[in-house]
């Protein structure tokens, strides 16, 4: 997804699928650590306002991945048929 025109990763909604995984996961971490969490803790959290968010949310996967955070299958395979619909998967 890196290397797509940000604009049709939007407007495809496949950014949007992608960033609800990670911070669901951000979210379930700190719940799971008895630790506060709102949204714009995870935002902050992925430096989100950077301008390469797409490299942001694949950083946070991989920050996540390795404090055990696990995600839904049943999402990234979603997001996956999607990102193949659009041609973005490499």
């Amino acid at each position: 997804m890196e290397g797509q025109d940000f604009q049709l990763l939007v407007d495809s909604g496949l950014l949007g699928l992608v960033e609800q995984i990670v911070v669901d996961g951000h979210r379930r971490l700190h719940e799971s650590r008895r630790k506060a969490w709102s949204p714009s803790v995870a935002y902050r959290w992925l430096r989100y306002e950077d301008p390469m968010p797409v490299t942001r949310l694949l950083e946070g996967v991989k920050r996540l991945q390795r404090r055990g955070v696990e995600f839904p299958a049943d999402a990234v395979e979603k997001a996956c048929v999607e990102a193949g619909k659009k041609g973005f998967l490499n």
